[in-house]
């Protein structure tokens, strides 16, 4: 290696490393989407804690769902990751509303982590990474990392079981809560670790990535083709156009 590759490929893996940090950040929704899962269950816990009145916790939880939602459709912003934090309170609301059990609140959503986390695990096993799925259309290779990039693959396979491991070690803390402890030492657990784990798996998601290959574009591939295939049909075309004259003549 000379003096005057190393820049170049000092370049090229700072732009990987670009590339993977906006994806991850556009995939699971940033510092706002954090924010977004985050408030309504810290204002149910919160009301809940003072008052003790589950139906106002839960409307409170649920009416704040949907000012977020409102806020991003006025500021024409992606709603999905709100969108998902409205049904998520919704269910724990009906789940509640339903059993009289203010930790019902929390029940959908810790069904949700475990089978999240089995389905990272399970995915990975199968040789198809969840996060690979996930990842694989933000980065525009849609699924060519499973046959055309096999140190990609495994980045995925890695950050996938990371995942899994994760939130099943989440799920181990809170499920026993649920049964042992009130509502407000469930609630306040939760909320502690809402953001922690979800950092860790999005760092270590980047780490196995940022050393990984870079992705293959597709997309940017099948653009490649048509346009090469435009060239060949106008090629042709031309042809075409100068020996219909031609044969004309030499009749």
């Amino acid at each position: 290696m000379t003096s005057l590759d190393k820049p170049t490929e000092d370049t090229q893996q700072d732009d990987a490393r670009a590339v993977t940090e906006a994806a991850l950040f556009e995939a699971f929704g940033g510092v706002r989407g954090m924010v977004e899962t985050v408030v309504p269950g810290l204002l149910f816990v919160t009301i809940y804690t003072i008052n003790k009145d589950l139906h106002m916790s839960a409307i409170a939880a649920l009416a704040v769902s949907l000012v977020l939602v409102v806020v991003r459709l006025a500021m024409k912003d992606t709603v999905k990751h709100a969108f998902s934090g409205v049904f998520g309170v919704a269910f724990g609301v009906v789940f509640a509303m339903m059993t009289g059990n203010a930790k019902d609140f929390y029940l959908p959503g810790m069904l949700y982590t475990l089978g999240l986390s089995l389905a990272y695990i399970v995915s990975t096993l199968c040789g198809m990474p969840l996060l690979g799925l996930i990842l694989g259309p933000v980065f525009k290779e849609n699924l060519s990392w499973r046959t055309r990039n096999p140190g990609r693959k495994k980045a995925y396979a890695k950050a996938s079981y990371a995942w899994g491991l994760i939130l099943l070690a989440k799920c181990a803390i809170l499920f026993p809560l649920y049964w042992w402890a009130d509502t407000t030492q469930l609630g306040w657990v939760l909320i502690a670790l809402k953001i922690p784990p979800f950092l860790l798996a999005v760092w270590l998601t980047w780490v196995f990535l940022a050393k990984a290959p870079a992705p293959i574009d597709v997309f940017a591939e099948m653009e490649a083709e048509e346009k090469a295939a435009e060239a060949r049909a106008a090629g042709a075309s031309h042809e075409s156009a100068e020996t219909g004259p031609r044969h004309r003549r030499d009749g």
